[in-house]
C-alpha cells in the first residue's frame, strides 16, 4: 500500500491531459514551476534529497494546530473539503426522496453538524449499549455482549473479519485476529522509554476521565481504569509484534470449530459465531492462536466487573467523537494531542465529513467521479499503468539473481495483475442503510452495523473480484495479494494547484508512475506479496535458490533502514517496513525506465532549469512532501509498516545509480553508499 498516512478527497480537475505533453523551458517562465519552487538549494541533494526537494515548501507550510502533519495530502484535502461541504449542505436543504443517497448524505450532515443537539443528548445515544453491559450478571454473558458490540464497530476482545482465504482465493473465509487494545499496539504496553511510559500513564488518566464523564465518581472511575489497563496489558502480552504480523504463513492457522474449542477450553465457539451472525461456519483461520488462548483464559479468570469496565470503555472509546463536546474533547486530548501531537481539534464540519466518508463513501464517490475524473483522464492513467508494467517486464527478464524458470512464473504473475484505475464499475448499494436526524452517533452506529453485515454476507458466496477496498476519493492506493490486483483511486493522481499544462511527463512519471503505480506493482514481488501466486493463493512459486537469493537482498535493505535513527534514539524497524521499502525502491527504478521511453526524456530539454531525470526524481519526492509532529512520528515508528516520509525518499535514492548521476552525488556526502553495498532487487 502506498499509504501517505492521509485520507483525502480528489482534486481531479487538473487530471485531464497531464501526461500528454511536456512544457518547454519557455513555458515554465510563465508561472512558477511547482518542483523548482519547492527546492531548498541550501541543502545538497547528496546529503538530504528529501529536504533539497521539499525544504522551501515545508518552511512555507507550518503544521496547522489542528493537524499532526502538513503535506501534499492535506493540500489535496483542503480544496476538496469545500466541495464536499457544499454538496452536503445542498443535500441537507433538498427535499430528497426518502432512502436516496442524497437524503442519506443530507441527513448525516444535518445532524452531524448540529453541535447544540449533540451537547443536549450527551451520552444518551450510547445509553442502550452501556445498559446492556451493566446488566451482565455473570462472565458467561460476556461473549454475547462482545458479539453485539463488534457488530457496531467496537473493537472489543476478538477480531473477526471476512476475507479471501489466503490459500484458496476463490473462497471467502472467516478470520480471527488479535484485537481489543485501546493503545495503538502491544509495544505501547511494554516499551520502557520515557515517551512510552508517559503515554501509558496518560492513557490510564484518559480512561478514568471518560468514566467520570459517564457519571462515575473518582473512586469508581480510577478503579475501572485500572481494570481496563490490566486486562488490555494481558491481551497485549499475547499479541504479536508489528513485524511478526507480516508473515502470512505464521498468521494462517486454519482450524475446525472442534480444534478451536480445544485451543480455548471453556469457549463455545459455535454459539459465539452464531451470536456474531455466522452460525454455519465450520472452519476459521486463526491469525494468532496464542492470543486466543489468552482470551479463553481471561474469560475463565476475570470477574464480571472487569468485563463491564473493559466493554464500557470500548464502547465509549469508539463513540466519544460522535457525542457531546466534553466527550469529543477528552478523546482528542489523548488520541489527537498525546499520541499525535495536534494542538487543536479539527473544525466540527471536517470531522463530520470524515465520518460521512466512512459511512457513505461510495455515495460520495459517485458524485465526485462524474465531475472530477473524466473518461480521458482514466484512459491516460490506464496507459501509464501499461507503460510501467512493460518496464517491470524488462526488469524481471534482466535480473541476474533469478533463474529462467522462476522468471517465467514471475512474468505470468505480473501480466495477470489486474489494474483498477480511477473508480469502480459498480457502486455499493446503501438502500438498506437507515440514516436520519436522530443523532450523529446513531447514524455512525447503523453505518458500522451495515458495513459489518455487508462483509459477513460474503461468507459462502463467490468472491467478487471487481470490488474496491477504497473509494475513488481516497488519496492512497494498494496491492491486494489475494486478488493479484493494484487499486489506484482517482485521488491518488491529484496534484494540488497544478494545471494540466504544467504537469510534464517527468513529474507525472515520478509522482504517479513511481511512487504509486510502480510501488503497488512491486508489492506483488516484495517479501510478503511474493509469497502469493498469480491467482492470489499463498503458495511458494519460487525455486529454493531464487528465494534465498531474494532474501539475501531483502536482508540488505532491512539492515539499511534499521540504521536510520530519529528523535534521538528511535529507529526505523527495517523488518516491519521491508515490504514498503522494497516497493519504494522498485517503483523508482521501474518508473524511471518507463519514463525513458517518453518524448520528454529523449529530447533531454531542461524545464525550469532542471533536466528530465532530475524532474523525475523530484516528482517522486513530491509524493512525500510533508512534515510531521514528533509525537506523530514516534507513533508511526511503533505502529506503521511504512517508513517516515523523509526516508521514503532518502532511503531508496541512496540505492539508485541514476540518482547519483543526475545530482552529482559524491563519496563523503551523507546519502552516498558504495556501489557494492547498495540494494539491488528489481
Amino acid at each position: 500500500m502506498m499509504n501517505r498516512n492521509l485520507l483525502a478527497l480528489p482534486l481531479l480537475a487538473a487530471l485531464a491531459t497531464a501526461c500528454n505533453s511536456a512544457p518547454t523551458a519557455g513555458d515554465a517562465g510563465a508561472k512558477p514551476d511547482l518542483l523548482r519552487a519547492a527546492l531548498d538549494t541550501t541543502v545538497a541533494p547528496g546529503d538530504d534529497f528529501f529536504s533539497y526537494a521539499n525544504g522551501t515548501w515545508i518552511k512555507n507550510h507550518p503544521i496547522p494546530a489542528s493537524e499532526s502533519n502538513a503535506g501534499i495530502g492535506i493540500e489535496v484535502q483542503k480544496e476538496i473539503y469545500a466541495r464536499l461541504r457544499e454538496t452536503s449542505v445542498e443535500a441537507a436543504k433538498a427535499s430528497a426522496a426518502a432512502g436516496s443517497n442524497q437524503q442519506k448524505i443530507g441527513d448525516f450532515w444535518a445532524v452531524g453538524i448540529d453541535s447544540v443537539k449533540a451537547d443536549k443528548l450527551g451520552a444518551t445515544p450510547i445509553k442502550a449499549e452501556l445498559e446492556r453491559i451493566a446488566a451482565m450478571k455473570t462472565v458467561a454473558e460476556v461473549p454475547a455482549v462482545v458479539a453485539h458490540e463488534i457488530q457496531l464497530g467496537v473493537r472489543a476482545l476478538i477480531g473477526p473479519r471476512v476475507s479471501q482465504d489466503d490459500k484458496n482465493s476463490d473462497k471467502m473465509a472467516l478470520y480471527l485476529y488479535q484485537s481489543g487494545l485501546g493503545l495503538p499496539n502491544r509495544d505501547y504496553y511494554f516499551n520502557t522509554d520515557t515517551r512510552t511510559k508517559n503515554i501509558r500513564r496518560a492513557y490510564v488518566r484518559h480512561v478514568a476521565s471518560v468514566f467520570k464523564l459517564l457519571g462515575q465518581d473518582s473512586t469508581a472511575a480510577n478503579a475501572n481504569a485500572a481494570r481496563v489497563m490490566a486486562l488490555e496489558t494481558t491481551l497485549a502480552k499475547s499479541s504479536r509484534k508489528l513485524e511478526a504480523l507480516r508473515d502470512p504463513y505464521k498468521n494462517y492457522n486454519k482450524m475446525t470449530i472442534a480444534q478451536l474449542d480445544k485451543l480455548t477450553p471453556g469457549i463455545d465457539w459455535q454459539t459465539w459465531f452464531g451470536q456474531l451472525g455466522a452460525p454455519r461456519v465450520d472452519t476459521v483461520i486463526v491469525g494468532q492462536p496464542e492470543f486466543y488462548q489468552t482470551v479463553g483464559q481471561l474469560l475463565k479468570t476475570k470477574p464480571v466487573a472487569d468485563w463491564q469496565a473493559y466493554l464500557t470503555w470500548a464502547v465509549a472509546r469508539e463513540y466519544s467523537p460522535t457525542l457531546s463536546q466534553p466527550f469529543a474533547d477528552e478523546s482528542f486530548k489523548f488520541y489527537g494531542t498525546t499520541l499525535r501531537g495536534a494542538k487543536a481539534m479539527r473544525p466540527r464540519w471536517k470531522r463530520v465529513l470524515d465520518m460521512e466518508e466512512d459511512a457513505l463513501g461510495d455515495a460520495l464517490g459517485q458524485l465526485f467521479v462524474k465531475e472530477y475524473f473524466k473518461p480521458e483522464a482514466k484512459a491516460r492513467y490506464d496507459t501509464l499503468v501499461k507503460n510501467v508494467v512493460a518496464s517491470f517486464t524488462e526488469h524481471i527478464k534482466n535480473v541476474d539473481w533469478m533463474s529462467a524458470p522462476t522468471k517465467v512464473v514471475a512474468l505470468d504473475k505480473l501480466h495477470k495483475i489486474a489494474p483498477k484505475v480511477g473508480y469502480p464499475n459498480k457502486w455499493k448499494d446503501y438502500s438498506s442503510l437507515t440514516i436520519d436526524r436522530s443523532s450523529l452517533a446513531a447514524n455512525v452506529m447503523r453505518a458500522n452495523q451495515w458495513q459489518y453485515n455487508y462483509q459477513l454476507h460474503k461468507l459462502g458466496r463467490p468472491v467478487d473480484r471487481t470490488e474496491w477496498g477504497m473509494t475513488p476519493q481516497t488519496y492512497n492506493a494498494y496491492y491486494n495479494g489475494s486478488n493479484n490486483e493494484i487499486v489506484l483511486p482517482a485521488a491518488a493522481f491529484a496534484i494540488p494547484t497544478l494545471l494540466d499544462a504544467d504537469a510534464d511527463d517527468a513529474l507525472v512519471y515520478g509522482y504517479a508512475g513511481a511512487s504509486t503505480i510502480g510501488h503497488e506493482l512491486t508489492h506483488g514481488f516484495d517479501d510478503e506479496g511474493s509469497q502469493y501466486d498469480a491467482h492470489g493463493n499463498l503458495h511458494e512459486w519460487w525455486s529454493k535458490a531464487d528465494r534465498e537469493h531474494f532474501n539475501q537482498r531483502v536482508a540488505v535493505i532491512v539492515k539499511q533502514f534499521n540504521g536510520y535513527t530519529l528523535l534521538d534514539s528511535m529507529h526505523i524497524n527495517g523488518k516491519a517496513t521491508a515490504g514498503e521499502n522494497i516497493a519504494d525502491l522498485g517503483g523508482i527504478v521501474i518508473g524511471l525506465d518507463a519514463f525513458k521511453k517518453t518524448k520528454e526524456y529523449k529530447e533531454g530539454k531542461k524545464v525550469a532549469g532542471l533536466t528530465p531525470v532530475q524532474r523525475y526524481f523530484l516528482g517522486y519526492a513530491l509524493g512525500w512532501q510533508m512534515h510531521v509532529r514528533d509525537e506523530a512520528l514516534a507513533s508511526q515508528l511503533l505502529t506503521d509498516v511504512h517508513s517516515p516520509a523523509q526516508y521514503r525518499v532518502n532511503g531508496p535514492m541512496a540505492d539508485v545509480p541514476a540518482f547519483y548521476e543526475a545530482f552529482g552525488v559524491k563519496p563523503g556526502q551523507k546519502l552516498f553508499i558504495p556501489d557494492s553495498a547498495r540494494v539491488k532487487i528489481w
